[in-house]
Parts: structure tokens; sequence; C-alpha cells
């Protein structure tokens, strides 16, 4: 009787070892696949918030940017990063909405662009003034699953499904 249990045990073992053997492949070893964690939207706004404190503390607790329209430079703090959509608008570039405010109070929502496959890689890419004191630069549309902008005055309507909002 033991030495049946015994042999049961051996082969359930053996057949345990060959199954991992055979199925227990990485996921990296299929072409196609990724052992990174997919990037989403906290994802990028992490890497957006740490890229704008890391900035800040290299210019006295700024974020320094220069307004081509007003052609200031605008010191600025970050007040908030919008986490509500992970927008696409080119290959491995991706941005999100944040919100500064300058010293004197006026809010500036900046559009900050980041450019990597994931978290770990994604790197500062650029970032537009979206709005000035609530007042649109331009508007967002999508196309084919990426954000494109468009200036505004051109006639064109603004996406039903983000009124007067571009992606979040």
């Amino acid at each position: 009787m033991l030495a049946i249990k015994f042999f049961r045990d051996v082969l359930l073992l053996t057949i345990c070892l060959f199954g991992l053997f055979i199925f227990g492949c990485k996921k990296d070893e299929h072409p196609g696949s990724s052992s990174k964690a997919a990037l989403t939207q906290d994802k990028l706004a992490d890497a957006i918030e740490a890229y704008i404190n890391k900035a800040s503390a290299a210019t006295g607790g700024y974020f320094v940017a220069f307004d081509d329209k007003s052609g200031q430079e605008l010191r600025l703090t970050l007040e908030k990063v919008h986490r509500a959509r992970l927008s696409k608008v080119g290959e491995e570039l991706y941005f999100a909405c944040a919100d500064f405010k300058t010293p004197q109070g006026k809010i500036y929502d900046l559009d900050v662009f980041m450019k990597g496959s994931d978290k770990e890689n994604l790197v500062f890419f650029e970032f537009s003034i979206h709005k000035e004191a609530g007042q649109e630069r331009y508007t967002w549309y999508e196309e084919g699953g990426i954000w494109k902008k468009k200036s505004l005055g051109t006639g064109a309507e603004h996406p039903a499904e983000h009124p007067k909002e571009h992606p979040k």
C-alpha cells in the first residue's frame, strides 16, 4: 500500500513538472508580448507629476514655461493632473491635462506630453498651453483612436463627446 502511494506521488510530481516545462515558458519568450506593465491613466499622471516636481525643484519651486502667445516666461505651480483619460496622440506619445497657477493666482491649463511605452520609460516630450484663465487656445478631436489638435476659429465643430473640453 505504501509503495502504491509513493508510486502515485512520484507519477503526479512527474506530470506536474512536465506540465511546467511545456506550459511554463515566460511571457517574454513569445513574439509580441511584453512583461512591461501597460500604461494606464494613473501611471501617465504619476510620470507627469514626477517630471513637474523634479523640474520645479530645480527652478526654485516653480515650473518654468515660456508662453509663445504672450512672449512671457511663466512661473507656475502644479495644482492638479487630470487623471480621467489616457490620451494617445501618436506612436508611444501621450498627454494629460494639468492645471497650474501663477503666483498672482492666474490659472493655466497645460497639456503635458510624455513619450514612451510604459511608466518606467516615459520621458517628457513637450507641453502646450491649452487654456489661459479658462480661455481655450485650441481644441481636440479624435480620429481613429488618436487625438489631434485643432486650431480655434476654423469653423469646425468640437466633437460632441467632449463639448468645449479636450480629452481628460
